[in-house]
């Protein structure tokens, strides 16, 4: 028999189980031997011997000295019927002593259920008529563990799962993330106003309105707008062919200005959170000191990057890293 692995309840009722199929199995292999002993020719002449046998041994003692036909054949006929009559008899006295039997049996199983009602399973369990018997002592037994087992409410449970607190956190956290949510996009709709420089070896300064969850493509798309009608050079362009600088660092277009806002990136002589303009500090100051003031963003063309590159103030531009930062440069008066 395999081994069963599982919660001690359920071993017992697999093994009560099995105990029942082997009873089972023997009663058919019994009940398979009789009928075969029954079927064989020689029994059943046996029988039908033996019963006619006795019909007419009675019959003869019965009849003395010359009787009709009629009267023989009633006489046979009562002889037959008294014949059936005892096998009658004797039939429902052995269905009688069976249906003893089986009460016995019965009211020994009760017994021995009651017996074992405190247990919460029962290995040496008898085997029940039906199935119906098999599952209520399960039943009963299942109750009384219940009824005894308790919490105790001094121990700690907070650790354990709990449906109704975790539907609540998660609840919780839906709540905040769509409060983030709206929070973020109002954020990104406020409106912003950038201060930038059309490079060309000398600057040009504008400036534009946009919102702050703009990208630096969008935003180059409206300084062409803005400058197209009076440099000519600009009129056959796209946004893709134009660079914006901050704080000597070239910004790629996909980023918003949302994204340094938020993260309070920092370039190589100021913050690039803030878009307004002040005086180029490496013009009238220090150029190892920086103020709080930021300066005008630099828009230029990508090929007039490629031709001066190597010339001061190209030669200080590098791609922006979100992961680098610039700690060689000191905040004035700290």
């Amino acid at each position: 028999m395999a081994h069963y692995k599982g919660a001690a309840s359920e071993a017992g009722r697999a093994m009560h189980l099995m105990k029942k199929r082997e009873k089972a199995q023997q009663e058919i292999e019994l009940r398979k031997k009789k009928i075969e002993e029954d079927l064989k020719i020689d029994n059943i002449e046996n029988k039908f011997a033996t019963h006619y046998d006795e019909v007419e041994q009675q019959l003869k003692s019965s009849t003395i000295g010359l009787v009709t036909l009629d009267e023989m054949k009633a006489k046979q006929e009562h002889i037959v019927r008294e014949r059936e009559k005892k096998l009658a008899q004797k039939k429902a006295e052995k269905e009688k002593e069976r249906q003893k039997e089986i009460e016995a049996k019965q009211s020994q199983k009760n017994k021995q259920k009651r017996q074992i009602q405190a247990l919460s399973f029962d290995f040496n369990e008898g085997d029940d008529d039906d199935d119906a018997e098999e599952e209520t002592p399960w039943k009963e037994q299942e109750e009384t563990v219940c009824k005894k087992i308790k919490k105790n409410p001094d121990v700690d449970t907070s650790f354990l799962p709990d449906r109704e607190r975790e539907e609540a956190d998660l609840k919780l956290r839906e709540e905040l993330r769509l409060e983030w949510v709206m929070t973020q996009a109002s954020l990104k709709d406020e409106p912003i106003t950038v201060t930038f420089s059309y490079w060309d070896g000398s600057g040009h300064r504008r400036n534009v309105t946009l919102k702050k969850g703009n990208s630096i493509y969008q935003f180059l798309q409206r300084c062409l707008d803005t400058l197209r009608p009076e440099f000519s050079e600009l009129k056959t362009v796209s946004a893709d062919q134009l660079m914006y600088v901050k704080e000597d660092l070239i910004l790629p277009h996909h980023y918003t200005f949302y994204d340094f806002i938020v993260t309070k990136a920092r370039g190589k002589s100021g913050p690039l959170f803030q878009f307004d303009a002040s005086d180029d500090i490496r013009l009238v100051n220090d150029a190892t000191q920086e103020k709080q003031d930021s300066h005008a963003g630099k828009v230029l063309l990508r090929s007039w990057y490629e031709r001066n590159k190597h010339i001061f103030p190209a030669s200080r531009w590098e791609p922006y890293d979100p992961t680098k930062t610039y700690s060689k440069y000191t905040v004035k008066g700290k």
